[in-house]
């Protein structure tokens, strides 16, 4: 297609519009390929895509191209297309058909035309018809769906969107709403292991040192999800998650490692200070490497005043342990410590 873009161009000075349907499922490789062509004005690339292009499209694709986003369709326009069915389809139009719950249909589609339109179908060959005339309930409906009609797309904007509300309900102190997320993402058929190894890094990330014993529950949650499976898998991450929800927050471990990670980004590689450095060999051991080290065993309470970081940011502080739930215990011993440092 490209060769002959080319060619279009060369020749008679033609540009080529390529439409790719579910551009989503072309690999990285077959996006890269494409790049190029684009670049040179080879093409004109219309991707169409169900998925949401941060996560789907190549970030060099993706930023040569203007996204224009479709947004679900409203109640009234999915209202629209129920009539229009009614009244046109080649099947149904010969009908007389009432649907006593149009809501319940509505619910189900979730903004989703085709989706509207393929349970119409189903419920309407499944409907009793009496002469030409057909009735459509809600007993109907849930017949035709085999349960409550809920949808959750698992790797659309719904799947992050829904994660995102989870975290953010575990993270903010709220057990009920981090009930309520958790159960949309399961009756939506979300992989249980997803839910939990996300729990997992909030225990680190949001809690902390506020609650140390929150990452051990995430973590055995989550091998415990791993063993026993759905659907019993919901009440484990179900404890998990309130319990989380419901512990002192800190991110104070979090912030102090990105605090870290920025100054080695910004000084470099600092020389570790000689009487930290690892002395294998006698010529280290001449060169003083670990000879001023001082051994905190040896020293009251287990501490000794010594200077841990490279000389250029020795008095840096990364980690500023917060004051809730057992950090604050941390926090104090810390202060502590740092007084006796001034006093000598």
């Amino acid at each position: 297609i490209i060769d002959k873009a080319r060619e279009q161009i060369s020749y008679y000075n033609k540009h080529t519009i390529l439409f790719i349907d579910e551009i989503h499922r072309f690999n990285k490789a077959q996006q890269d390929a494409l790049l190029h062509a684009v670049e040179e004005g080879l093409i004109v690339l219309i991707g169409a895509t169900t998925e949401n292009p941060s996560f789907e499209v190549i970030s060099p694709l993706l930023s040569r191209c203007q996204l224009l986003k479709l947004e679900m369709l409203t109640v009234d326009d999915l209202s629209k297309i129920i009539k229009r069915a009614i009244k046109k389809d080649v099947l149904l139009k010969q009908y007389t058909i009432q649907i006593k719950n149009e809501e319940a249909l509505l619910l189900y589609s979730s903004g989703d035309a085709r989706k509207l339109l393929n349970i119409l179908e189903i419920t309407f060959h499944l409907a009793e018809k009496v002469g030409k005339k057909c009735v459509i309930d809600k007993d109907l409906i849930k017949k035709a769906l085999e349960q409550n009609p809920l949808y959750y797309d698992k790797k659309g904007d719904y799947h992050y969107d829904t994660i995102s509300a989870f975290i953010k309900s575990v993270r903010g102190s709220d057990p009920d709403a981090a009930a309520y997320w958790l159960a949309r993402m399961l009756e939506g058929g979300e992989d249980p292991t997803f839910i939990a190894r996300r729990l997992i890094v909030l225990a680190s990330e949001d809690i902390g040192n506020a609650e140390p014993y929150a990452l051990s529950l995430a973590n055995a949650g989550f091998e415990a999800v791993k063993n026993i499976g759905m659907p019993e898998a919901r009440i484990i991450l179900s404890q998990v998650a309130t319990y989380l929800a419901s512990v002192p927050k800190s991110n104070a471990a979090y912030l102090a490692v990105d605090a870290a990670v920025a100054e080695v980004r910004k000084s470099g590689l600092l020389p570790v200070p000689l009487h930290l450095r690892n002395a294998p060999t006698q010529l280290m051991k001449k060169l003083d490497y670990g000879s001023d080290y001082k051994y905190p065993h040896d020293y009251e309470d287990h501490f000794i005043e010594q200077v841990y970081l490279p000389e250029k940011i020795k008095n840096k502080i990364f980690y500023e342990p917060s004051e809730n739930g057992r950090e604050s215990k941390l926090k104090s011993y810390l202060t502590n410590l740092k007084s006796r440092k001034r006093e000598k």
